[in-house]
């Protein structure tokens, strides 16, 4: 397949994947120690994991509490909860495909360009969650380093792969017990979830070797460090401020993934 085909079924693959997330971002964002949402803002119960994030019940409500012609003026209805209780749908999708694109255009048609267009959905979604409540669920963070460490390993039995599967398994293990060891150091700055996900993190990494590794975790750091400094300059702010690290370890990541398979 040529590269115009190949960036358009990943652009294609991102914005189906990505319109499916506002679902799930919703009812992953509860705060640490709080249960997973199973309903709206409302109270209307939420069915499934994926899909766009508009209540039916909450929609129709809108609907009928809208004045009619012939009602008064001072009969304005009290504000209803909106129907859509989730980010949205297009936002989720043009990001989505945009990461998918890249990813194509600098993988090529070697056979990890599969694994990482179906881990893309993946780290958007852990992205955004640990963005509204600071938060990095197990049932996301400890699937995606299983899922990264099998489907490299499918990828690499076919043929032109750039990677290593044994690479990939010992980045797993030395990003992850390297953040552990942060995590024992300093529990307030570094948060278990973060454990967790370096490790799917390492391994997809590690698949291009320990230089990629080591850019990804750097460009981590540094731009968490850019961010936290920035907030702090601008006092929104203050040196001892949580914030969530899981999107700057997400992207910090990607630009490593990116770079490793440019040069792969």
């Amino acid at each position: 397949m040529s590269t115009g085909p190949l960036i358009a079924a990943a652009v294609l693959w991102g914005a189906a994947a990505g319109a499916l997330l506002p679902r799930a971002v919703y009812r992953f964002s509860a705060p640490a120690g709080e249960p997973w949402h199973t309903a709206c803002p409302r109270g209307h119960a939420v069915g499934g994991w994926l899909g766009p994030a508009r209540c039916g019940p909450c929609a129709r409500t809108v609907r009928d509490d809208v004045p009619g012609p012939a009602a008064p003026a001072l009969a304005a209805p009290a504000a209803p909860a909106p129907a859509a209780y989730g980010p949205s749908a297009v936002l989720l999708a043009l990001v989505t495909a945009l990461l998918c694109a890249l990813l194509a255009l600098a993988t090529g048609t070697r056979p990890e360009l599969g694994v990482w267009a179906a881990l893309t959905p993946l780290g958007v979604l852990l992205t955004v969650v640990d963005l509204r409540v600071q938060r990095l669920p197990d049932p996301l963070t400890l699937p995606l380093a299983g899922a990264a460490l099998a489907l490299l390993g499918a990828a690499a039995l076919l043929p032109e792969h750039a990677g290593d599967w044994f690479t990939a398994l010992y980045g797993a293990l030395a990003l992850g017990l390297g953040f552990f060891v942060l995590f024992l150091v300093n529990p307030g700055g570094m948060g278990f979830g973060d454990v967790k996900l370096a490790l799917g993190l390492g391994a997809v990494l590690g698949w291009y070797g320990w230089p990629t590794l080591m850019l990804g975790t750097f460009a981590a750091f540094l731009l968490g460090a850019l961010y936290g400094g920035a907030l702090v300059v601008t006092r929104r702010a203050g040196r001892k401020t949580a914030i969530a690290f899981g999107p700057f370890l997400l992207a910090g990541a990607y630009l490593g993934l990116l770079t490793g398979a440019c040069t792969a």
